[in-house]
């Protein structure tokens, strides 16, 4: 995968190369995770600074990175496990909440997102754009057709987020034979609020980002919600059909990667959005 950079030359997209970049991440993790939205500690965790899990060592890990310094600094990351990465483990990150059956069971090349956050003043649309074009590239190196995780709203208190979840019900619901559903036991029906009481727009508009740059990629969500305690979250289930993916990003950066997309020789540059996407 090529080394790509923004608008600010300064600031580029890359996979981590070694352990010490890995740890950076998970240290940036943890400050985003832990110490601005109040997710949930071990003792180990909160004596090291690092949000760490056994999948890490398995995935590649997608890395922002500012060098307009003396010392690069990571400011941003992606969690990327593929298939054969999470056999290793045993299962995907996300079939702690979700029943994966109609991916798994399918031909499929498959891709988990995960652990996606930004460091507060990066948060714009060109660091975000950068992510993206990373994962865009990453998806086509290894010919991915579905690439999915979750995707959270800041809130456990259902009533007070029962507007997106019946907006994400009613206009963004995956097919039946691509609908994973929340596993028993956690399961939150999302269709709350009848579809003609929804102002799609307004509700639109008043998502989290990682959630709206989801859907302008064309995704679509997995039957249920889930409240995940530690991260103070309720999550929902996110897919990507990467051809979607592909095709509204060959319109939108047509001058930047058409070659990679076409799948031509050259190498050209990367892509991200959001701020945690535990396993999307």
């Amino acid at each position: 995968m090529s080394e790509n950079t923004s608008d600010d030359e300064s600031i580029y997209v890359r996979l981590a190369e070694n352990s010490q970049e890995v740890e950076a991440a998970q240290r940036l993790r943890y400050q985003v995770f832990y110490e601005e939205y109040g997710a949930s500690a071990d003792a180990e965790m909160e004596t090291s600074k690092l949000d760490i899990d056994e999948y890490d060592a398995y995935a590649d890990h997608l890395i922002v990175i500012d060098a307009s310094e003396s010392k690069e600094k990571i400011i941003g990351t992606y969690r990327m496990l593929r298939r054969a990465a999470a056999e290793e483990v045993g299962q995907f990150y996300s079939s702690s909440e979700y029943d994966l059956d109609p991916l798994l069971s399918s031909e499929s090349s498959l891709l988990e997102l995960g652990r996606s956050c930004v460091l507060e003043p990066y948060r714009t649309r060109p660091v975000l754009q950068l992510l993206w074009q990373g994962i865009a590239e990453y998806i086509t190196e290894y010919d991915i057709d579905l690439m999915f995780g979750c995707a959270s709203l800041q809130s456990t208190d259902i009533k007070s987020i029962s507007k997106p979840l019946s907006y994400l019900h009613h206009y963004h619901l995956a097919p039946e034979q691509l609908r994973p559903r929340a596993i028993k036991g956690r399961y939150i029906n999302m269709n709350i609020i009848p579809q003609e009481d929804i102002n799609a727009r307004r509700v639109f508009a008043e998502l989290p980002p990682l959630i709206k740059g989801y859907l302008r990629a064309g995704s679509c969500i997995g039957d249920g919600a889930v409240i995940d305690e530690q991260f103070n979250t309720t999550d929902v289930f996110i897919i990507v059909q990467t051809h979607l993916l592909a095709d509204r990003y060959r319109k939108h950066y047509e001058r930047k990667i058409q070659k990679t997309i076409a799948g031509g020789s050259e190498n050209v540059e990367n892509i991200s959005d959001f701020k945690k996407s535990k396993n999307s």
